[in-house]
């Protein structure tokens, strides 16, 4: 594994030479306020003139045109004068003579302490700075000149002399590394009084940051819980999709803001809530890590080329949504069960009964997964965008369903799933217009019925013909749902359902 990661390391290096822009993000000057320089070692081309500030970022379906928390933007020649920037709309500023800048110079504030009028920036996805720690969502203080989206570049953070950081970034002296803008917004740095932990699972080394305000959560506590759960991920992947990975919690005693996680390729990041660390509540937290991680498949491997490279000007909806999210949420709940650490009953209420019922409750049902991801980015389409969570996790179970009936219990969404992880991945992305009939030829023609009805479509979902498939009665009695095991399933009904409740051997 050493090799692997010191190969992993000098691979990133070597993308790396004396031309890189260089960012520091000052964490000390103001507990309100990130103040950050970016160095240009090099004559920047004359066209690059537009700086830009994210309006969006992967995996967050939100606008939040970050340029509203940047002030006192300047753009200096190497003798320390300023040259002529203009302001070019909420998120980009127009240098005059970009060839001439040798530093630009602006300050980021907070989004945790910053009110906005709307779009307010989930916490999760956004940046907190006080005495003693420092959150950094990268998108939430770092540009990019257009044109220069791919171009490697380095990170300092000036911190307190004690603090300990947390990020999947390598690190070369002073300087983390990134081989690309994406690559920096796809990994977030926690910074601060902060406990670790780490352990290996399989090859793959698994590290745990903790900030935690009033001292009740540590590293070490929150990965004797997480154990069970990384070890059912790997069941159900058989080999983990990635060389590391890293945990960033960070808990506020009264978060002021839509708290969650929020999914990166090599890491995840918490924002919740320090309640006490009852049983209930670590397994709440084992829970949200087990979807997060799941996410090293989707979208790290299997996603469209609007994600592959991102566009940060506008925001861009991807009509797979419910492939990132629904599925994810299917599968780190699924895995759980069939790797043991959840039972059956468990299972059946809180990932499906439950389900149903918020889905039924709580959202529109007259839209569809596929509007519910195009219209993400707008306020009535952030309304229902809960949803993906419920009802999208919802139709990737009767998918999976629906493909064991067809293959007669011998490939299942799981395997699926590995499948296209192994004839795409990181690099090779899915067609986003025409990954459903790419779907449809790798399963059976019924999948496409499957995939109008409860994907394209909105029609009502299958929930008692489709576990019946599996021999379980679903029966409804006012606002109570029941789901139970037959009494006298038919053959077919009986292999299912054992099938369902297992790994599929699978030769990777």
């Amino acid at each position: 594994m050493k090799r692997i990661v010191l190969f992993f390391f000098t691979a990133i290096s070597a993308l790396h030479g004396q031309s890189d822009l260089e960012y520091t993000i000052d964490a000390t000057k103001n507990t309100d306020t990130f103040f950050v320089s970016i160095s240009i070692p090099q004559k920047l081309n004359k066209t690059s003139q537009v700086f830009q500030f994210p309006a969006t970022a992967p995996g967050t379906y939100q606008t939040q045109n970050i340029g509203r928390f940047i002030s006192d933007f300047k753009a200096l020649n190497k003798k320390g004068k300023e040259i002529k920037v203009e302001r070019k709309g909420m998120n980009q500023f127009l240098i005059s003579k970009p060839h001439k800048v040798a530093t630009i110079t602006y300050k980021a504030a907070e989004t945790f302490d910053t009110p906005v009028k709307n779009y307010p920036v989930y916490m999760m996805c956004g940046s907190s700075i006080e005495t003693d720690h420092a959150l950094i969502n990268t998108h939430t203080m770092m540009g990019y000149f257009l044109g220069m989206q791919e171009s490697p570049l380095k990170i300092k953070l000036i911190g307190q002399p004690e603090w300990t950081t947390g990020t999947a970034l390598k690190k070369d002296g002073e300087f983390y590394l990134a081989n690309s803008f994406d690559h920096a917004v796809d990994s977030p740095i926690l910074s601060g009084k902060l406990s670790y932990a780490e352990t290996m699972v399989s090859t793959t080394p698994i590290r745990i940051f903790t900030y935690s305000e009033s001292g009740k959560f540590s590293s070490d506590a929150l990965l004797k819980k997480m154990e069970a759960m990384l070890e059912a991920s790997r069941k159900f992947l058989v080999k983990l999709p990635v060389d590391n990975y890293t945990f960033l919690y960070f808990f506020l005693s009264n978060p002021d803001g839509v708290t969650g996680a929020w999914e990166h390729s090599y890491s995840s990041e918490y924002v919740l809530t320090e309640n006490e660390p009852s049983d209930a509540y670590m397994k709440q937290v084992t829970d949200i890590a087990s979807h997060e991680f799941f996410h090293i498949v989707t979208p790290l491997n299997i996603h469209s080329e609007i994600i592959e490279s991102f566009n940060f000007v506008e925001p861009t909806p991807s009509q797979h949504l419910w492939l990132y999210e629904g599925v994810t949420e299917w599968a780190s709940n699924i895995l759980l069960y069939r790797g043991g650490v959840v039972s059956m009953e468990d299972y059946l209420k809180q990932s499906i009964i439950q389900k149903i019922k918020i889905n039924e409750n709580y959202f529109d049902k007259s839209w569809s997964l596929k509007r519910l991801a195009e219209e993400s980015f707008n306020e009535d389409g952030a309304k229902q965008y809960g949803n993906i969570y419920y009802k999208g996790s919802l139709v990737a179970g009767y998918l999976d369903i629906r493909l064991l009936e067809l293959s007669n219990g011998k490939r299942g969404l799981r395997e699926v799933i590995l499948e296209l992880v192994d004839k795409y991945g990181k690099g090779n992305p899915i067609s986003e217009d025409d990954f459903f009939k790419d779907l449809v030829k790798m399963t059976y023609p019924e999948i496409g019925d499957f995939i109008h009805d409860y994907i394209e479509k909105a029609e009502p979902l299958p929930h008692k013909e489709y576990l019946e498939k599996i021999g379980l009665n679903f029966t409804r009695t006012g606002g109570e749902i029941k789901i139970t095991k037959m009494v006298n399933p038919t053959d077919k009904q009986k292999m299912l359902l054992e099938i369902w409740g297992k790994n599929l051997p699978l030769e990777r």
